[in-house]
């Protein structure tokens, strides 16, 4: 059984998602009634992990700045560029999980995040590549190693800043 503390890293990473619109708001709320089952406990938690499917959009966007203020987790507003940078380091260690195909998920980063953020900026480029192989001496399987190692550089960063939290939305 995963501890509360794993329980509040995976809530820290779904809200980081959902702030950069990778994940949806009923997401957020299964992994609040995951952290609850296994200990993690705040009031707040406790409300968002009640919600309905038909509730989840409007009470994530209500709640998440106060259950991650509750838990000492930093809060990224929705749609605010500093989720992305997190988002992206997260993606990179999903795909390193083996979520997705280099294909996919060079693809995914260009298509979501494109040129507006540092992380993502090399795997625009080898998704690019992708769609030029075949005028190229580059075979699929060089540039999946390329994007492999640039997910490893990228993963290997923090995902959140250090020191205090915000929570200001």
């Amino acid at each position: 059984m995963p501890s509360p503390e794993s329980a509040a890293r995976r809530l820290r990473e779904h809200a980081v998602l959902w702030s950069a619109r990778e994940v949806r708001a009923e997401e957020v709320v299964r992994v609040a009634c995951d952290a609850l089952v296994v200990g993690l406990d705040s009031p707040a938690l406790r409300i968002l992990a009640a919600c309905t499917r038909a509730e989840a959009d409007d009470e994530v966007r209500e709640l998440l700045t106060e259950v991650l203020g509750e838990l000492g987790l930093v809060f990224y507003p929705l749609d605010g560029e500093a989720a992305w940078e997190p988002a992206v380091r997260l993606l990179a260690r999903r795909f390193l999980a083996g979520e997705t195909s280099p294909r996919d998920f060079t693809r995914r980063l260009h298509r979501n995040y494109g040129h507006e953020v540092d992380a993502a900026l090399p795997f625009v480029e080898l998704d690019e590549l992708y769609d030029t192989l075949d005028y190229t001496e580059c075979t699929v399987a060089e540039l999946d190693d390329e994007v492999i190692a640039e997910a490893r550089r990228i993963a290997a960063h923090p995902n959140e800043p250090s020191g205090p939290t915000s929570t200001s939305g």
